[in-house]
């Protein structure tokens, strides 16, 4: 998300008993991005292991850390970034999800 051109606010961010794995910033867009990642690719992929649950819960984890941070206004996107260790010498696969706003399986 660096090369991006943003700035990590957070990564593991604890919200109650809910987590964001990474939380950026570039101007007023704030992205909090779901990290997956598995060995193999198969058979199943990371991303398809998004649940609309596991959506719903990133969802109010990060209406509650807004609220809680005092932004103010900002735009704020779900993102999904899948990571498969199943490269050469073990190498990680980055597949990057913008705007996840559906189950991906």
């Amino acid at each position: 998300m660096e090369r991006r051109g943003f700035t990590i606010c957070g990564r593991n961010v604890r919200v109650g008993r809910l987590e964001l794995d990474v939380i950026a910033r570039s101007g007023p867009l704030l992205v909090v991005c779901e990290v997956r990642s598995r060995k193999r690719a198969r058979p199943v992929f990371p991303a398809e292991t998004i649940s609309r649950q596991k959506l719903q819960r990133i969802r109010r984890a990060t209406a509650i850390w807004l609220r809680e941070q005092k932004l103010g206004r900002v735009h704020a996107r779900i993102d999904a970034a899948a990571v498969v260790f199943d490269g050469p010498n073990g190498e990680p696969q980055i597949e990057y999800y913008e705007n996840v706003s559906f189950p991906l399986r």
